[in-house]
């Protein structure tokens, strides 16, 4: 039986022109009922997000995201389907929304999923509080659910990246809203969901209480968006909050630094 994380996770290729610039990952979250590609800033914008300088050593900035995404099973075979996604509009201004305060600081955005037909098979991820919640603190382990380095894990599954959390949740690295993860993450990763996830059996809630599950929980935690620095696995995790203020009260995105 497949784990429903491997499936949310999404391979996203970055191109312009038709051109492949590199590869990220990306998840879905619903709003009123729409599709929405969550991602990092840098992904979508193919800049630094402190300094604005093109991350490609071409100079070039993407327009479009090719995804493949999940197909409903056929005769036990499981088939994906490449959707391109646009990530400027006509005009030339990006597609997407950054966060109402921080801006492009936040190194988060939605991008509103567009033209999916009604034959792909979405798998997002919830952002209300209804499921069981598992301990999260110091210490405990987190999974990074992505494609490191461009991989997969077969097919277009998703790699699962073991770590643990790194710094107090309730304190905000950098006085920014995001936190601190110890893993081997590398290149391709960014944009991952960040979770707390048990397969079942005994489990420590939330609450310090133990519970027997018949099944998995995932609780989503946040948006991994790279290391801290090249020489460390120290990495920074955008808080799961930001989704919802992104959705909710997002600005357009600009692409760029400049006002």
């Amino acid at each position: 039986m497949l784990s429903e994380p491997s499936v949310q996770s999404l391979f996203l290729v970055a191109t312009v022109n038709g051109q492949q610039l590199g590869t990220a990952t990306g998840f879905i979250v619903r709003k009123n009922e729409q599709p929405y590609l969550i991602t990092n800033w840098h992904v979508a914008s193919g800049r630094h997000p402190l300094t604005g300088q093109p991350r490609s050593q071409t100079g070039a900035t993407p327009d479009t995201l090719h995804i493949p995404m999940l197909l409903p099973p056929r005769q036990d075979r499981i088939e994906w389907k490449s959707i391109p996604q646009k990530l400027l509009k006509g005009d030339g201004t990006a597609a997407w929304l950054e966060h109402p305060r921080w801006g492009r600081r936040v190194d988060v955005v939605a991008l509103l999923l567009e033209n999916l037909g009604d034959e792909l098979e979405l798998h997002p991820y919830q952002l209300d509080s209804s499921a069981m919640q598992l301990r999260t603190q110091v210490s405990e382990f987190v999974n990074i659910i992505g494609f490191p380095f461009g991989r997969t894990a077969g097919g277009v599954f998703a790699i699962w990246t073991k770590g643990a959390i790194a710094s107090e949740l309730d304190v905000d690295f950098d006085d920014l809203p995001c936190f601190l993860i110890d893993a081997r993450t590398r290149e391709g990763q960014s944009g991952s969901p960040v979770i707390a996830y048990s397969p079942g059996g005994p489990t420590v809630m939330g609450d310090g209480s133990l519970a027997f599950t018949n099944g998995p929980i995932a609780n989503l935690l946040g948006v991994y968006s790279g290391r801290i620095n090249a020489e460390s696995d120290l990495g920074v995790a955008w808080k799961a909050p930001v989704i919802a203020e992104i959705l909710e009260n997002g600005v357009a995105g600009k692409g760029t630094l400049t006002p």
